[in-house]
């Protein structure tokens, strides 16, 4: 019973190691967000709804379905645009292609604050290098609303996610903040970007993803980065 046992572990394992080998990405895009109906509509989760974005462009697909701890993501299509689940990747995940670009959305599913050891595992598995294969995209409260802003490498500043990934994977990778505006004078910031935003600045960062962010993107991938 134990070798059956052994061996259907050895099968699954490899099963899905095949599944994930089928499209090696030439670039990971990673959003910073935290996984769960709670979290789902917050400023915090800007890095996710950024994915869902490019998704929609690029691989013709839809939002992710919410991912409550433990995550109940089974699928596995291999059709461009579908979100699946890699537990062992900590991350959902999206194949997409831009331009011939061969192209993968990931979601870690480790919460904001481990983001780094979901970017490590997926590093290390598709053997990438992060200083042009890695783009991380992620909420920044420094810039104004609906703002969207590239940069080649540097620190975290503040943000959790990003110090996070800056500690599994070094400062040598770029990074796409997308501005939230400031938090009202006299509120926690931590509450604040876990809070919901008005209807009006909701629809502001939703036009910036749609219609900016995918050509930056774009630009990024296939080489004329700003």
């Amino acid at each position: 019973m134990g070798e059956e046992k052994e061996r259907e572990r050895w099968r699954q394992n490899h099963k899905e190691i095949a599944i994930l080998s089928i499209m090696k990405p030439t670039l990971i895009i990673v959003g910073l967000g935290n996984p769960g109906a709670a979290y789902e509509h917050t400023r915090h989760n800007a890095g996710f709804r950024a994915l869902d974005a490019l998704n929609g462009v690029f691989g013709g697909g839809p939002p992710s379905p919410r991912l409550p701890p433990p995550h109940r993501l089974r699928g596995t299509s291999r059709g461009a645009g579908e979100w699946k689940e890699r537990a062992k990747l900590l991350s959902v995940v999206s194949e997409i292609t831009i331009g011939e670009v061969p192209v993968l959305l990931v979601k870690p599913t480790t919460f904001m604050n481990r983001s780094g050891e979901a970017v490590a595992k997926l590093m290390n598995f598709y053997k990438a290098d992060p200083s042009f294969q890695l783009l991380v995209l992620s909420d920044d409260c420094d810039l104004p609303l609906g703002e969207i802003r590239f940069r080649h490498q540097g620190g975290p500043g503040t943000h959790n996610g990003l110090k996070s990934v800056v500690e599994h994977v070094g400062e040598g990778f770029p990074r796409i903040r997308i501005g939230l505006g400031a938090a009202p004078a006299g509120t926690d910031l931590a509450n604040w970007v876990l809070s919901v935003p008005q209807e009006e600045e909701r629809q502001q960062m939703e036009r910036a993803l749609r219609e900016e962010l995918p050509n930056m993107v774009k630009e990024h991938v296939l080489g004329s980065a700003p």
